[in-house]
């Protein structure tokens, strides 16, 4: 498994994007019998309302734009999955992310 600092991230649903705040975002690239899985855990979202939305949304897709604390441009399609009462949330990744 492979980790990776996120410095900046953006997602977009529905044509409007936004800027994700948090303290601390990981990337996690996990290779397992030629598979390659991603997902972000972001921590320290002080966006309650922005959580609020998706925890009662059924919609959860969104394409997500970053940079890595290394300076790596990434760009993929995941599901956000929050966790209101942590302020955190995973972005769980569906198919490539670009960049990796």
């Amino acid at each position: 498994m492979e980790t990776y600092q996120v410095a900046e991230l953006s997602i977009t649903q529905h044509d409007q994007t936004t800027k994700l705040l948090f303290t601390q975002a990981q990337l996690f690239i996990v290779t397992d019998t030629g598979y390659r899985l991603w997902y972000i855990d972001i921590d320290g979202m002080p966006q309650s309302s922005l959580l609020h939305a998706f925890n009662e949304s059924s919609d959860l897709r969104v394409e997500l734009q970053g940079i890595t604390a290394g300076g790596r441009k990434i760009e993929g399609t995941g599901f956000l999955h929050p966790n209101v009462m942590h302020h955190a949330a995973a972005i769980r990744g569906d198919g490539e992310l670009a960049g990796f």
